[in-house]
């Protein structure tokens, strides 16, 4: 497979088995081990910018399509994917990681940190989801509502990835003529490719999540959560919440951004992040 970062950094990509398939994965540079989780829909290539910069300044960085996204198993059955995470960790030999997450991936991330809390050195949770906590913004729901409606109409993949688009990349202050259309184009192509791919699994299992939201009084390692000031009500609650539970835990809010704000506001969310690796003692964040 042909790389972007290939020319500068050794990187390594291939699948680990979980329980009932595989994850594929890449990974590249050297140092205390940093993973990258995508949100909801996407995939790894999400996050081409930030693991461009972090393979190249003293991290392995590894990055995964979740179970049922891109080009990793279908769904089959109920799944753990805090149980999949620790899966690909023991399969590259890294004992703890920092866990960097955007949305669906911070969701699995404080699963992870609650269930395997012996794997998690410290947690950076973007535009979080919190297992345990429902979705209440009306626009949120609305929109919800409409992806289940589309599910097995003639043109319903179109709808179905559409209203994502709304709910997650515009957000509910914009239209989708606000968004900058290279973004919106890379989000639309990256969600039909997992519609498309995973069509098959939808239904066919359920995840098993811990229920983060009564218990993130439990989290135990140094946390920084990032919200876009364009995004659901429900997210930044999500994030008021972490940020008032776990102990000394820090919110930054990233203006002029909606739910991806490590693709809307870059370079205030990799200057944020580099700054919150940097602080953080070199002998927990893991190695591989």
């Amino acid at each position: 497979m042909t790389h972007p970062f290939a020319a500068w950094a050794e990187l390594d990509n291939g699948t680990v088995p979980v329980q009932g398939g595989e994850l594929f994965y890449e990974t590249a540079g050297e140092g205390p081990a940093v993973v990258l989780i995508h949100g909801g829909m996407l995939d790894v290539r999400m996050w081409d910018e930030q693991f461009s910069w972090l393979a190249g300044s003293g991290h392995r960085v590894i990055r995964y399509d979740s179970r049922g996204h891109g080009l990793s198993s279908t769904v089959t059955g109920d799944w753990a994917n805090h149980d999949d995470l620790c899966a690909l960790l023991d399969a590259l030999d890294v004992p703890s990681a920092v866990l960097v997450g955007l949305s669906h991936g911070s969701r699995v991330a404080l699963d992870a940190a609650l269930a395997h809390p012996d794997r998690v050195s410290a947690l950076a949770l973007a535009s979080p989801g919190v297992s345990g906590r429902a979705f209440t913004d009306p626009f949120v729901l609305e929109h919800i509502r409409a992806q289940v409606a589309a599910i097995g109409a003639p043109d319903g993949m179109e709808r179905y990835v559409e209203h994502f688009l709304r709910m997650w990349v515009d957000g509910p202050h914009r239209q989708p003529s606000d968004v900058h259309p290279g973004l919106r184009e890379r989000m639309r192509a990256s969600a039909a490719a997992t519609v498309e791919a995973h069509a098959d699994g939808m239904g066919a299992g359920m995840p098993i999540e811990v229920g983060a939201a009564d218990r993130l009084s439990g989290i135990r390692v140094p946390t920084v959560v990032f919200d876009g000031d364009l995004d659901s009500t429900d997210i930044a609650a999500n994030a008021h919440a972490i940020a008032l539970a776990v102990p000394g835990a820090r919110r930054i809010r990233i203006p002029g951004a909606a739910h991806m704000v490590n693709l809307e506001n870059t370079a205030l969310y990799d200057h944020e992040l580099r700054a919150f690796l940097s602080s953080l003692p070199h002998s927990r964040a893991g190695r591989h």
